[in-house]
């Protein structure tokens, strides 16, 4: 620190404010930062956008097929009972699915929003501070598009999931700033990239793919950012607190796979819960879905350092553990330039309606 522009040299860098719930950390050295941080916070503030400009709210959802997917990836598709529905019955269940699918967007948004404005309180770099606050923009206007969509297009809200609060309550009430990271930026978040690439590249219907385009642009950038954070850190760590946040994130793995198992729905709409579910955990599909949405946690914890035997074993006994090939920073090029491409098929639109 160049502690000559002041008039007195502090007597530190750091004050720490210990409060109840976390700690406030301020840093007096604004001199420069890591290169990597400072070049994704100006990304950060580049890439920022709205929400009620660049997306096309006016075209109409089919209640019955919100997102346009083919039957076979309803997961109880096959059973006996989803063969004993008739159509309408399976229009609802359509919407149901989608419905409870984008709650738990919305609701998981939300937790973005309030962990990332905790990790510009208490990370204790300013340019991790930095780029922080344009995250919490982010999330802030995720939260707006999904409850947005809800409100407008399917008319219809799920409650938070169980394995959803649990791990968001773990993230926000643990002291440790970089639980914070860990739980959200590359767990939460890492599956919800996954889960979200499902929607942008599967489903036909124009509204909900160009939503979730544009979201997964902003949440590459905050896995990045969950990873160059981190892999700084934890090699300073002890083993013995490299192996807790292991433990942790193998507990949060297990939990937010089983998230998807979507008891709710099923209970929402009458069916044989516990049939549905039996089918699900059985289902071919869903088991090869559920392994997809690791693509970005399982290389991305080896990046930071949680590669020890504990965690290794875990992804091997989901069938996962091949993921820790998978090249992260391609992954993150790739969910930019799809969402210039729907930016640029948009203007194309435009303009021909408007040669018209």
């Amino acid at each position: 620190m160049r502690t000559r522009t002041y008039t007195t040299p502090p007597d530190h860098t750091r004050w720490t404010i210990p409060v109840s719930d976390a700690t406030t950390i301020f840093n007096w050295d604004y001199d420069g930062g890591r290169e990597p941080l400072l070049k994704l916070y100006e990304k950060g503030k580049t890439k920022q956008w709205n929400a009620s400009q660049r997306i096309d709210w006016s075209p109409d959802v089919d209640p019955s097929n919100p997102l346009g997917f083919p039957d076979v990836f309803v997961p109880i598709y096959g059973s006996q009972i989803w063969e004993k529905l008739d159509e309408k019955e399976r229009g609802r269940v359509r919407r149901h699915l989608d419905a409870w699918r984008f709650s738990q967007f919305l609701h998981g948004e939300q937790g973005a929003l309030i962990c990332a404005a905790k990790i510009v309180q208490t990370v204790p770099d300013l340019d991790a501070k930095f780029y922080a606050a344009t995250q919490v923009v982010d999330e802030a206007r995720h939260v707006e598009v999904y409850s947005r969509y809800l409100s407008e297009k399917l008319q219809l809200f799920y409650p938070i999931n169980p394995h959803l609060k649990t791990l968001l309550d773990q993230a926000i009430t643990d002291a440790r700033w970089d639980f914070t990271y860990l739980a959200m930026q590359v767990i939460i978040e890492g599956l919800a990239l996954a889960a979200f690439g499902t929607i942008r590249d599967l489903a036909t219907e124009p509204l909900g793919r160009a939503i979730t385009a544009y979201v997964m642009e902003d949440e590459a950038r905050h896995v990045a950012f969950g990873r160059l954070a981190l892999r700084d850190y934890y090699p300073h760590l002890t083993q013995k607190e490299r192996d807790e946040r292991e433990e942790f994130a193998v507990d949060a793995c297990y939990l937010m796979r089983d998230r998807f198992l979507g008891e709710e729905v099923w209970e929402t709409l009458g069916l044989d819960t516990n049939a549905c579910v039996a089918y699900v955990r059985q289902s071919a599909l869903m088991r090869e879905y559920q392994k997809r949405l690791f693509t970005r946690i399982v290389p991305t914890l080896k990046d930071i350092g949680l590669w020890g035997p504990r965690i290794q074993k875990a992804f091997a006994d989901m069938g996962v553990i091949d993921f820790a090939k998978v090249n992260i920073e391609e992954l993150i090029q790739a969910d930019e330039k799809v969402a210039v491409e729907f930016d640029e098929r948009r203007a194309a639109t435009t303009e021909a309606d408007e040669r018209s």
